[in-house]
């Protein structure tokens, strides 16, 4: 091992400078012992309640966002039972209408962001370089106020009190005039509740990226994924209080006596679809973005060539949600808004499709001018790209404002709704699964099984959701629960309703899971790299150790582990540098993580980490017990839960011993 000295300019002697050693940590070394036992969560519950690690918090991201997933779908077959017969009585008015609200609350908000951020925890720091989170602490607290959450939402069903007014929950109907129950104040304050976890999240995934990258990884080397995680997450930071604001606000409205939205005290109930629309539709790309960064990373290891257009889709990524801003009042053109604001959100929502069209030409030139080899990720991959384009079209005819005056209420936007959150979503999730599973389990999953449940569900999906597309063309309206027989709409809801039992759910979902469980212990053994991808992940033992890096990686190109068969340069560098995945800062005083900067990547700082924590756990607990105070109009128990919130957040942040005698420390390399 080799020592370097690393001493930058000292910022008015607040910081210190100190000599860092370069070199590389063998396996089964002393130094490598070392590292494991500092960043190893403890074992039994204690480590499973305290742990901050960002890959037990991402596959945990995952877990449940398929848990919510599965116990949307239920509810989703219950209403389809429902639907599939004219004059059905399975469900009463009331009870379809909270099955129908809980599904599209599950589905939006408790699966189709927490599955993607399960993704971004798990590999941000792998594909960056980096050995956790820029807040670890923070990062399970976002993943305990998730689950609280969900728990709180859910806890309403069992009493028959769960929201009714539809995701969308438009005011005033949903106002304490005509809905006098609790339901309502459960999903206003569950959905608060939700978006703190989102708030926090995204502080996280953006502070990771601009201070946590390899040395070497400029923005123009990032992967797909980290622009499409990045985007979602600055738009959250926008978006969310908008939507947190108009729920705290009908809340107000139906227990404290305030009338926003009441029109007969000078309220304006047109103000919530405002405050919700600018929520949402940024929040379908938010959705969206990740999952089509997973495609543009992890297809072209399947075409054995670099994605085609690197350049544009990241740039696309960030216009799609840039336009995505200015689009929401496309939910709204049958409100009376002056034909003016029409034209121009109309012609907004036809431009946003052409970054979306700049990463579907991509994905297609790289698998038409690539050697595409037919696994199982490839084939969800290719399968999105199809409902990607289904999904986009149906959406821009929509954009069309005659059009959407005929089709808004009907059936045809719940196909077009289906195909751009869940066919859009759930083929690069699915895929996504089978391309990591190797690096999550250290197995691979079943060629065979993946197979057939990909053409099962492919099938299946356009099966159940496509005649939605027709119902709505014959007048079928969204939201109600039953219809006469003289309606025409007979034969098009049966097959749905067959397409989403025999084929989406009881089989193709099923298979997946089959293969999931099977291979979690009876896998292949999957070696560290069994795809032969590029990027940094895949340079780490599968499963990866609990540090991730024993030395913090330098890299020079976009993709560091093919650089011998591309010849990558760096641009304005001779002679050219190689990545060198195998040496690098070795980092080992405590839990300790390099600092870069914002642009170019170059080493800043070293990051003394937290370690591992009950608070964030009691934190999210305490934080669900305040609104589920604020639901039952317990004040003294509210109080008492707030005071307890207190207490833990100084705990919190009280200081670690070993960090009260140490001050930060600056470094910049000078010569390797």
């Amino acid at each position: 091992m080799a020592d370097t000295t690393v001493s930058p300019a000292q910022p008015e002697g607040l910081r210190l400078t100190r000599t860092l050693r370069i070199g590389r940590i063998e396996p089964g070394s002393v130094e490598e012992a070392r590292l494991r036992e500092l960043w190893e969560a403890r074992p039994g519950w204690r480590g499973w309640l305290s742990t901050v690690d960002h890959k037990t918090i991402g596959l945990r991201y995952l877990v449940t966002a398929f848990v919510f997933l599965l116990a949307g779908g239920i509810e989703a077959l219950l209403m389809r039972v429902q639907l599939a017969r004219p004059n059905a009585t399975l469900l009463t008015p009331e009870q379809y209408n909270q099955l129908f609200t809980m599904h599209g609350v599950t589905m939006i908000f408790l699966y189709a962001l927490p599955v993607l951020s399960g993704f971004s925890n798990y590999l941000w720091p792998l594909i960056l370089g980096a050995r956790d989170m820029a807040f670890p602490r923070l990062n399970a607290f976002s993943y305990w106020v998730f689950v609280f959450a969900g728990l709180f939402l859910y806890a309403s069903f069992p009493l028959g009190e769960a929201p009714n007014a539809g995701w969308f929950n438009y005011a005033p109907l949903s106002g304490l005039e005509y809905d006098t129950g609790p339901n309502i104040d459960v999903y206003a304050l569950g959905m608060v509740l939700l978006g703190i976890s989102t708030t926090v999240g995204s502080i996280n995934f953006v502070v990771t990226l601009l201070r946590m990258r390899a040395p070497g990884m400029s923005l123009d080397r990032m992967p797909v994924l980290v622009w499409g995680t990045l985007t979602a997450s600055c738009a959250n930071l926008l978006a969310v209080p908008s939507v947190s604001l108009a729920f705290f606000m009908l809340w107000l409205d139906r227990r404290v006596g305030t009338h926003f939205f009441d029109v007969l005290n000078g309220g304006r109930p047109l103000l919530w679809q405002h405050l919700f629309w600018i929520f949402a539709h940024p929040w379908v790309y938010a959705v969206v973005l990740p999952a089509m960064g997973i495609v543009s990373d992890a297809l072209p290891v399947f075409c054995r060539r670099p994605l085609v257009g690197y350049g544009p889709v990241a740039l696309s990524t960030v216009a799609t949600m840039l336009v995505g801003f200015v689009v929401w009042i496309h939910h709204m053109f049958a409100t009376g808004i002056p034909a003016l604001a029409l034209s121009f959100f109309g012609a907004a929502s036809m431009v946003i499709s052409v970054p979306s069209a700049v990463a579907t030409f991509a994905w297609i030139a790289t698998i038409w001018t690539g050697r595409p080899v037919m696994r199982v990720p490839f084939l969800f991959f290719a399968g999105f790209v199809f409902l990607f384009v289904v999904g986009g079209v149906s959406g821009v005819m929509t954009a069309a404002v005659p059009f959407d005056w005929q089709l808004t209420d009907t059936y045809f936007v719940v196909a077009h709704l289906h195909y751009v959150l869940l066919g859009i979503n759930v083929f690069p999730v699915i895929g996504g699964i089978y391309f990591w599973f190797p690096k999550f389990t250290g197995r691979m999953m079943s060629e065979r099984l993946g197979k057939i449940g990909f053409w099962v569900m492919f099938i299946g999906f356009n099966v159940a959701f496509f005649p939605m597309h027709i119902a709505g063309l014959l007048g079928m309206p969204r939201r109600i629960y039953t219809y006469p027989a003289d309606m025409g709409w007979n034969t098009v809801n049966l097959v749905t309703s067959l397409g989403s039992f025999v084929f989406v759910f009881a089989f193709g979902v099923l298979i997946f899971l089959v293969d999931l469980l099977y291979s979690v212990r009876r896998g292949a053994i999957a070696g560290d790299n069994p795809w032969d991808a590029p990027t940094l992940e895949w340079s780490v033992s599968s499963p990866p150790p609990p540090y991730n890096f024993a030395v913090l990686p330098f890299v020079a190109s976009r993709h560091p582990l093919w650089e011998g068969r591309l010849g990558e340069e760096t641009a304005g560098e001779a002679p050219r540098r190689r990545s060198r995945l195998d040496e690098g800062f070795l980092l080992g005083e405590g839990r300790e993580a390099l600092g870069t900067t914002a642009l170019e990547g170059q080493p800043d700082v070293i990051l003394k980490m937290p370690g591992d924590s009950y608070a964030p756990f009691w934190l999210g607990l305490f934080a669900m017990l305040v609104f589920a105070g604020l639901v039952l109009r317990a004040e003294l128990f509210t109080a008492a839960m707030l005071l307890a919130c207190a207490i833990t957040i100084v705990v919190w942040l009280w200081p670690e011993r070993a960090l009260l005698q140490r001050e930060p420390q600056t470094v910049s390399e000078t010569g390797d």
